[in-house]
């Protein structure tokens, strides 16, 4: 079966044609176009362009998706409606249903974290269920505990900020533009983390996150001591969010007895925090699954196999789907 995934939850424009054998995916082509170069310039995302931006590349992306296949040779069509911003969710659930509409095509409506949740699965060797799944992204963080296809119980979330969110706001401040985790990522290699010690909240007694009170702590330092080196500011600033995270999925793992690990989300690129998420399962036995990096961030790819799952469990969508700003996964 050929599954189409398309994704606008946010400033991406994404689709992707995924073709399954014995329920195993494979990628067949998966198309991204970043408006990164549009919202630079405010230093976070404008929801008015980036919704007009998904309205002009829609179709180019889906296109280019497809290929050489017809569009009768697909068997379903699944599209992202939420959670992610409403303009930007109309542009590809509208187009997903004219599509279906157009075609007598079945189409699914798909959560964006459903997605990110199964993405792992996408990589060889690909993670067994129950599995333990961290989505972190500029606006999640969460962990997840995955019994199966349509099986997720969260098992932690954040109470504010998501960490990618901390991480644009640092970049702005510093200076650095946007988007913030690449470029805090690769300043952070030349800086001393242990030069100055942030706050790490790690909210006791629950598998919570907190980032605002970190996102201040770096603002009040950068105020007081204006001589500060950038790159000791994004070491020390990764060196806590990172911390945080891998702190977390441990304690989840000891707490659940999971030993089977992934990571999704924009953040789950980030160099340092994939090297001490390895680092740590490895030194308590548990086995680590990241996705390639070009599945961390939002793609079709991971909608098309949501889709694809759902709709061998028999459901559909319906032309009366709405997109939902905020989706939960439940």
């Amino acid at each position: 079966m050929l599954v189409l995934g398309i994704d606008t939850s946010c400033d991406d424009t994404s689709a992707s044609l995924v073709s399954f054998e014995d329920d195993r995916p494979d990628i067949v082509t998966n198309i991204v176009s970043s408006q990164s170069d549009i919202h630079d310039k405010y230093g976070g995302i404008v929801p008015e362009l980036a919704s007009r931006r998904h309205m002009e590349m829609i179709w180019p992306v889906v296109n280019e998706a497809l290929g050489k296949n017809r569009i009768d040779d697909l068997g379903v069509i699944a599209v992202c409606y939420g959670p992610g911003l409403i303009g930007s969710l109309l542009v590809g659930t509208s187009f997903a249903k004219s599509m279906s509409l157009s075609t007598a095509i079945p189409f699914i409506g798909v959560n964006h974290l459903e997605g990110h949740l199964l993405s792992a699965l996408l990589a060889e060797p690909a993670p067994g269920f129950p599995l333990l799944s961290m989505v972190v992204s500029g606006g999640h963080t969460s962990i997840y505990m995955v019994r199966g296809y349509g099986d997720y119980e969260e098992l932690g979330k954040t109470r504010d900020d998501a960490a990618g969110e901390a991480y644009d706001k640092v970049s702005k401040l510093l200076g650095l533009g946007y988007p913030g985790g690449p470029v805090i990522d690769r300043l952070a290699r030349t800086g001393n983390r242990k030069s100055i010690r942030f706050p790490r909240a790690m909210m006791k007694g629950t598998h919570d996150f907190s980032f605002s009170g970190l996102k201040t702590a770096v603002r009040l330092e950068v105020e007081r001591n204006p001589a500060l080196k950038p790159e000791d500011v994004a070491a020390a600033f990764q060196d806590a969010v990172v911390d945080v995270l891998v702190r977390k999925v441990r304690m989840a793992i000891e707490e659940t007895g999971v030993k089977s690990v992934a990571l999704s989300g924009g953040v789950a690129a980030n160099s340092e925090l994939r090297e001490r998420m390895a680092e740590m399962c490895e030194k308590i036995g548990a086995e680590f699954y990241p996705p390639p990096v070009a599945l961390c961030t939002d793609n079709g790819a991971m909608i098309a196999l949501a889709g694809y799952h759902r709709f061998r469990m028999g459901q559909v969508s319906d032309l009366g789907l709405n997109p939902r700003a905020h989706l939960p996964i439940s």
